[in-house]
């Protein structure tokens, strides 16, 4: 049994999700045991910053320096914190914060061919120096500069832990952003090589916004989407945006708030103008686009409707989401991560426990059909503490 931390902070920026983790692996099974899972919240004026330099505010080199190191620092201590009272841990899997995803562009003409690029701050090797455990982080680069996407990066880590023998799943993230990953049952012949997965648009992160900016910041987000429970969707504004071009674009695909971030819900809100939405009208607007978006990537990019979906993130919390999932996608069964048991609240921090546990014993992490790489990889660089 290996003991390792994985950590991540999402699109969303509400903090730093941990989990402790137990990995063994055989030749044909690989086991996680969740040992502990807490999310630490940033310091309110971190939260701010990494908000406003994922806004595009720009920063010295100097400045950028200090936020990773500052940002460094809250997941050294995030990782010292969710190992008390346990035996230390041996590997930590640090995906940091993302603060910029520009996806690859590919052309017919090989001009307009480039790498993605993409910036996770909280340098893995700060938190090796102050944790004193071996550090893996930076897992997109080597995904990114093979042709990948450089997400979605956990879809490998998904099909180990939560394909089935016999039913077709999706694993649908809700975070800030939502990504899927679509498992075949393992009885089909070459399963694996009939996984795929994208970032099917925005999770919570429109609604979150909405929510701020509604209340003045005194709220972040719906609570069990009651709020907009409360409201009517403007179903002629949801089909409007859904003709935008990432939506009707082919997988591979990834996304994040450059995309759809404060710019774009401004964009919302001005073809808004004209329905005199309530505030409960508005949030009800953008909680059914996050739905309609799933459901039309699944009706328009999957071989066959999955027998079940499982959901996780903070969004999977959002009780008229499943509602909306459920009418739209019956008979699916939408069920949580944890009723198939996987944490959702932790499912990310632990693929990337699981991913780091990978790049050290020399396996690779990436599923090219799901990124778009060229060929699958190892992920992640390895940082040593000093001494």
């Amino acid at each position: 049994m290996t003991r390792v931390i994985g950590l991540i902070s999402g699109t969303s920026v509400d903090g730093i999700d941990a989990a402790l983790v137990e990995i063994a692996e055989t030749e044909a099974n690989l086991e996680v045991d969740l040992l502990a899972g807490r999310t630490f919240a940033y310091p309110t004026q971190l939260k701010e910053q990494i908000l406003r330099v994922c806004g595009g505010e720009k920063l010295s080199v100097e400045a950028l320096a200090e936020l990773d190191d500052n940002l460094a620092a809250e997941f050294a201590r995030a990782a010292l914190e969710i190992q008390s009272g346990f035996p230390t841990a041996e590997l930590i899997g640090s995906h940091g914060q993302t603060v910029f995803h520009r996806p690859p562009l590919v052309g017919q003409d090989s001009s307009l061919k480039r790498l993605g690029y993409s910036v996770q701050l909280a340098r893995g090797e700060v938190i090796a120096h102050l944790t004193g455990i071996p550090t893996i982080s930076n897992f997109r680069a080597a995904d990114l500069a093979v042709g990948g996407q450089g997400a979605p990066l956990v879809s490998k880590v998904d099909a180990y832990l939560l394909s089935d023998a016999s039913k077709y799943r999706c694993v649908q993230n809700l975070g800030g952003i939502g990504n899927v990953t679509y498992l075949p049952a393992r009885k089909e012949k070459n399963w694996e090589q009939k996984i795929s997965g994208w970032d099917t648009g925005p999770g919570n992160l429109l609604i979150d916004l909405a929510v701020r900016q509604i209340t003045d910041s005194k709220k972040t987000y719906d609570e069990n989407g009651s709020w907009a429970a409360r409201g009517t969707p403007c179903l002629e504004l949801v089909n409007q945006w859904l003709e935008q071009e990432f939506f009707t674009q082919a997988p591979p695909k990834s996304t994040g708030r450059e995309l759809f971030g404060e710019a774009y819900l401004s964009q919302c809100w001005r073809d808004a103008a004209l329905y005199q939405l309530s505030p409960a009208d508005w949030l009800a607007t953008l909680t059914e686009l996050t739905v309609a978006s799933i459901v039309q990537s699944y009706r328009n990019f999957l071989p066959r409707m999955p027998d079940e979906v499982c959901l996780c993130g903070g969004g999977s919390h959002n009780l008229l989401i499943k509602k909306r999932l459920e009418s739209q996608l019956a008979p699916v069964a939408i069920l949580t991560t944890d009723e198939v048991g996987l944490k959702g609240d932790f499912k990310e921090a632990i693929a990337f426990a699981v991913l780091a546990y990978w790049r050290q014993c020399q396996q690779t992490g990436n599923l090219p059909q799901v990124t778009g790489a060229k060929m699958a990889m190892l992920l992640g660089e390895i940082h040593l503490p000093l001494g």
